[in-house]
């Protein structure tokens, strides 16, 4: 009997016939998603014998929507995905002009969908551009409402533009200096110096400043409940550090907040479970030293102790203390059995996820540097063609599954590209659901396709004695590789 996924204090509860809203997407939205359903049917099929189904139901949005009903994202999407909590997407066109900036964010932010879940590993025999994709093994969590997808932004030399920065410069006028063309008589100044070397001659005098203005909000309730969801998935998953991103060197009270706030959460919420790098430092120093004092130790964690102020050393000592006072619960090696939590600068993290893959493991970020990350490690393990991805709220249950590429318009109904995203997006989708069996069958599938190198174009221009197939091929080839029974122990019903 067909049913829709309902969620409890205990948790989500997912009937045996559940009611899944899917968007098959725009552009190759439609080739990718009949070759994704046939995958996800079989998978399951192949795991529950019959004593499971999903029963598909077809909502709107993009370029189907607005051709069908002048709206690009009807309401009656807003509540399929509001009643059944979780469903499926292809890629979406975002429309041209006014209006909504982004489709998918608009479902993100509207639902609010604050996780974006990015796994990404690499499939033994895919094309790489590095030397050990194997390495890379990271699970992203990108806050998905705040940052500058949430921000506030105003166009140069508009009135709007204009007034935030008269208040700045009235309210704010030694921050406001940081604004180098912000006033009239700076923008005068240096166009007479960019007329020295052939600019042509503008009038400013009269004219708004041309600056753009922008606003990026990042909350500590936003990074709360990523980072909750963050260390959650870690321990339940048994992985083994979870790494805060940021920019906080540059951005002290946004991006620098979200780790200063990670860390408070982490201690709130899973002090006996967690343990950072720093105290790991501190602890380790204790257990090769048992005698060492509290101001040798914060000289061994901060080289530059010797250099720093009276209170910068209080404060460096203080930290040691607090770590000394875990020893029960932490100390005599027990911090090596703890998840580790440490954090990382984002333009560092960029450069080590290339050359310290093993280093990183769950990853917590906030939306613009999880949007880059995540795909540039995409890039690492096959491209974004083949990467998945989610966007949950672990409170309500609610999330939406999704392909990570855009609807490459060109390739439409040409059965060609690779549906991999929609795929594993879908394998992501039945773990959260609780269907590993059905899962592990489609893992397990692509493995085998393509282990016998059966691809996609994308692949086989890069894999030596491999075989072209279609789209729906490649799905062909998934089902083909799936086993053929249930694994042994997979669902007694």
């Amino acid at each position: 009997m067909p049913a829709s996924i309902t969620m409890s204090s205990s948790g989500l509860k997912v009937p045996d016939e559940p009611i899944l809203p899917f968007i098959e997407g725009d552009g190759t939205g439609p080739d990718i998603w009949r070759a994704s359903v046939k995958v996800f049917d079989a998978a399951v099929a192949k795991a529950y014998k019959g004593k499971r189904r999903i029963h598909w139901h077809e909502v709107l949005a993009g370029e189907k929507a607005f051709n069908k009903t002048g709206n690009w994202l009807p309401d009656e999407t807003l509540k399929a995905f509001r009643d059944h909590l979780v469903g499926i997407k292809g890629p979406l066109t975002t429309p041209v002009g006014g209006g909504i900036r982004s489709l998918n964010v608009a479902l993100r932010q509207l639902l609010d969908l604050y996780v974006c879940l990015r796994p990404v590993r690499w499939f033994k025999g895919v094309p790489s551009p590095v030397k050990k994709p194997e390495d890379v093994d990271m699970v992203i969590f990108r806050e998905n409402t705040e940052d500058i997808y949430a921000g506030i932004e105003y166009a140069a030399g508009t009135a709007d533009s204009q007034k935030v920065l008269d208040f700045l410069a009235r309210e704010f006028s030694k921050e406001f200096g940081k604004i180098r063309f912000g006033t009239r008589e700076r923008a005068i100044e240096w166009q007479k110096a960019l007329e020295g070397i052939g600019a042509p001659k503008r009038d400013f005098s009269n004219a708004p400043a041309q600056v753009g203005i922008g606003f990026k909000p990042i909350s500590y309730l936003g990074t709360e409940r990523l980072v909750h969801s963050a260390i959650a998935y870690a321990l339940k998953e048994k992985r083994r550090s979870v790494t805060f991103v940021h920019k906080g060197n540059i951005m002290k009270f946004t991006e620098g907040a979200f780790r200063d706030w990670g860390y408070e959460i982490a201690a709130n919420y899973f002090r006996e479970q967690v343990v950072t790098e720093r105290e790991s430092w501190i602890l380790g120093n204790r257990e090769s030293k048992p005698q060492i004092s509290s101001e040798e130790n914060a000289r061994m964690i901060d080289p530059g102790y010797e250099m720093m102020t009276p209170d910068q050393k209080k404060k460096v000592v203080a930290e040691v203390d607090a770590a000394m006072r875990l020893w029960s619960s932490h100390g005599d090696g027990k911090w090596k059995r703890k998840l580790l939590l440490r954090d990382s600068i984002a333009d560092i993290t960029l450069q080590q996820v290339l050359t310290r893959a093993k280093d990183f493991d769950v990853i917590a970020t906030m939306n613009l540097n999880g949007d880059y990350l995540s795909d540039a490690l995409a890039a690492q393990v096959g491209g974004i063609g083949i990467a998945p991805g989610a966007n949950i709220n672990y409170v309500t249950g609610h999330a939406i599954f999704e392909a990570t590429h855009g609807t490459a318009p060109k390739y439409a109904n040409l059965d060609k590209v690779n549906p991999g995203s929609v795929i594993l997006s879908g394998e992501m989708m039945f773990r959260f659901m609780g269907w590993n069996e059905a899962a592990d069958l489609i893992i397990r599938g692509i493995e085998g396709s393509i282990g016998a190198k059966t691809v996609t174009y994308d692949f086989e221009r890069m894999m030596p004695g491999s075989t072209l197939v279609s789209c729906s091929g490649f799905a062909d080839a998934i089902i083909k590789h799936m086993e053929a029974t249930v694994p042994v122990g997979a669902l007694a019903v």
